[in-house]
């Protein structure tokens, strides 16, 4: 497998059914000037979202568009005959969203449906949700009404998975943290009669569980209202209760130290020894040391064992297990760099992550998605600056393209992404990407803020990055003080600078990249979505103001408004003052308006349950009846996050975004 063959298979999926050409690849190293991409390419959802092999290898999934403005659906192919699909389903009148192999016959999936007009309190959702399972064989799906996700697939048992009540769409910003403490109730899940049976129900002491692949308890989390103590139980398989909290594993929610844990989720049990059941992997800051690292755990002494691995620059953020369904055997370790990098602890899969980083065009980050269990199939995808996200079959050593995240997109148009690392005005290094035009500098600059604020935000294609950088703008990713990954002196230099030092951060990476003669310091804008939209309000009210205009996106305009809406009256100490100083210590953009000296663009949805309309409304009047200059955009009937954004919404923000950089930026536009 290490010398993988010419593709076996001429399969192209998802192209065709959209009524599009694809856009011609040009020979290796040809250079070409940029030619503007059509809004319209870089406002497609996912044209292929997914693709999985079965455990037994026979069949392939894909989750893929019919149009530009259709519904998923999904295609099943036998991998003997990729040309033509044995199946094409969908769940008219609700939406197939995700879906997966659970066994050689069954799929699991979750399907979603508007129906609800608008957002009435915060996190409500305007759609509902069914989880179902389809069966190949009877070609018959059985629906289960309910937002479950699946827990574990139990590959010892072909009927049967092990799923959750309440995660079918897990939070993809992390920003709640107590998500991850909310009861929840498991259950086994018979594919073959579409019934359930209640395995354990979260209560108070003990809300959500992690399971090994036999689906047998094996760690619960909680923390204890009494003293706001995160307490980690453990119980070996076949033991019916749990015992007494580890102590090597506790951690004090009201002490600030420790928001790094509790935020960053990375940090904690991350599974189980696929030889020794007492023994498992704890992602943890020991000693001193600022970076996270991966140790060895006995539950049954709660001894610290071995350090496995520790990356130098960044955070370890996860582990990797072996790529056969069922094989719990420890494979790898992944940290932040200039991708998701990973350390690997086992020749086979670092052989194969060497192999498909040798085959794959402009390979980047390239991951095993599903294999079968005889190791010999497997889906591999590839996504990074020059591709979108890809997927490839491979087969008894040969591979094949199925198909693309965007097939309209030539890689020869697309923009470089660079990973460095500059000197912030306090001396704190900051990690950061550019995104870098076609043609020469100095360039027009864009910087673009992520939400959060402190999850890690590692590039590897981002639209409207690439949109940005298409269009000829040099687009700037710092990585905030206080995002997660790059070590816990970065994130505590973040706490209570929302506004002030992680501000800061942004104009001291425009100031460097003047210095290097990338950028033009007379065309420099602010863009950012979410927390990153708070950001670009707050960069609009800047004195000594870098940028020429901001736009900001579902932006929270009023922090002291949210904070009051959502706070907690029994929420740990430390959790409580960090979120105060999110805005309500500090800068909150709705007071700043008087000082606001640049254009502004803010767009928002209607629909948006994490930053409600209310901010929208509220800082337009106020920015209104300061008497400045700006522009207001709603986006209809789209929500939040952007997998609910539908093409319409996505090419409406595009277009409006291109268009006011170019013509309405600041003199003469950007």
């Amino acid at each position: 497998m290490n010398s993988l063959k010419a593709p076996l298979i001429a399969a192209m999926v998802g192209v065709s059914a959209l009524g599009l050409t694809m856009a011609p690849a040009s020979p290796a190293g040809a250079q070409q000037a940029a030619e503007p991409i059509p809004v319209d390419v870089w406002s497609l959802r996912s044209v292929v979202n997914a693709v999985q092999v079965s455990p037994d290898g026979k069949h392939v999934l894909v989750h893929k568009l019919e149009s530009k403005e259709g519904e998923y659906l999904m295609e099943i192919y036998s991998t003997d005959d990729m040309t033509k699909p044995l199946r094409r389903l969908n769940a008219d009148p609700m939406e197939i969203i995700q879906a997966r192999w659970v066994s050689d016959n069954y799929i699991f999936g979750t399907a979603w449906d508007v129906v609800r007009k608008r957002v009435t309190r915060p996190e409500e959702d305007i759609r509902s949700y069914k989880a179902f399972a389809y069966s190949l064989e009877s070609n018959k799906f059985a629906e289960l009404p309910g937002n479950f996700g699946l827990v574990n697939t139990l590959p010892n048992e072909p009927d049967t998975i092990l799923i959750g009540s309440g995660n079918a769409i897990p939070d993809p910003t992390g920003v709640d943290p107590f998500a991850a403490f909310r009861p929840r109730a498991y259950y086994r899940f018979n594919l073959e009669r579409g019934s359930r049976q209640l395995v354990i129900k979260g209560n108070e002491k003990h809300p959500t569980i992690q399971f090994d692949n036999d689906g047998n308890p094996r760690i619960s989390t909680r923390i204890n209202p009494t003293s706001n103590v995160l307490e980690v139980y453990h119980r070996m398989p076949g033991e019916s209760s749990w015992g007494d909290p580890i102590p090597a594993l506790a951690m004090d929610f009201d002490d600030q130290a420790n928001l790094y844990r509790v935020l960053s989720g990375i940090h904690g049990v991350q599974g189980f020894s696929e030889d020794n059941p007492a023994m498992g992997y704890v992602i943890e800051n020991r000693n001193g040391e600022d970076k996270a690292a991966l140790w060895e755990f006995n539950f049954e002494t709660s001894e610290w064992g071995e350090k496995i691995v520790q990356a130098e620059e960044g955070d370890i953020m996860g582990i990797i297990t072996h790529t056969v369904p069922g094989n719990e055997k420890l494979v790898g370790a992944m940290y932040p760099g200039a991708r998701y990098e990973v350390a690997w602890l086992d020749e086979e899969h670092a052989a194969l992550h060497a192999a498909f980083l040798q085959q794959i065009p402009y390979a980047h980050q390239v991951s095993i998605t599903s294999r079968s269990r005889d190791g010999n199939t497997m889906i591999v995808r590839n996504v990074g600056p020059r591709d979108p996200g890809s997927f490839w079959l491979v087969k008894d050593g040969r591979m094949a393209k199925l198909g693309s995240r965007n097939p309209l997109l030539n890689p020869e148009q697309l923009p470089d992404v660079e990973y460095i690392r500059y000197t912030a005005r306090d001396g704190l290094e900051i990690p950061a990407y550019i995104v870098k035009p076609k043609g020469e500098g100095p360039f027009p600059l864009v910087v673009q803020h992520n939400g959060g604020p402190h999850v890690n935000n590692v590039v590897l294609f981002d639209d409207w990055s690439m949109m940005l950088a298409n269009a000829g703008y040099m687009v700037l990713r710092p990585q905030n003080r206080i995002s997660t990954g790059w070590g816990q002196k970065h994130f505590d230099a973040g706490y209570g600078e929302h506004g002030l030092a992680m501000q800061d951060d942004k104009d001291d990476g425009v100031k460097y990249l003047i210095d290097q003669g990338l950028v033009d310091p007379d065309r420099v804008a602010f863009f950012g979505w979410s927390y990153g939209g708070y950001a670009a309000l707050v960069a609009a009210a800047r004195e000594d103001n870098l940028y020429q205009c901001t736009i900001a996106g579902a932006a929270v305009a009023d922090a002291e408004k949210q904070y009051k809406g959502r706070r907690d009256p029994n929420a740990p100490k430390a959790l409580d003052e960090w979120s105060q100083r999110r805005g309500m210590i500090g800068i909150n953009p709705i007071n700043e308006v008087d000082k606001v000296n640049i254009p502004v663009l803010m767009i928002h949805p209607d629909d948006d349950r994490r930053v409600m309309y209310y901010h929208y409304e509220d800082y337009k009047k106020a920015f209104e009846k300061a008497g400045k200059e700006g522009q207001f955009v709603t986006i209809e009937g789209a929500d939040h996050f952007s997998n609910t954004h539908m093409f319409t919404h996505k090419q409406q923000v595009n277009t409006k975004i291109l268009d006011y950089l170019k013509n309405d930026c600041g003199p003469g536009g950007l």
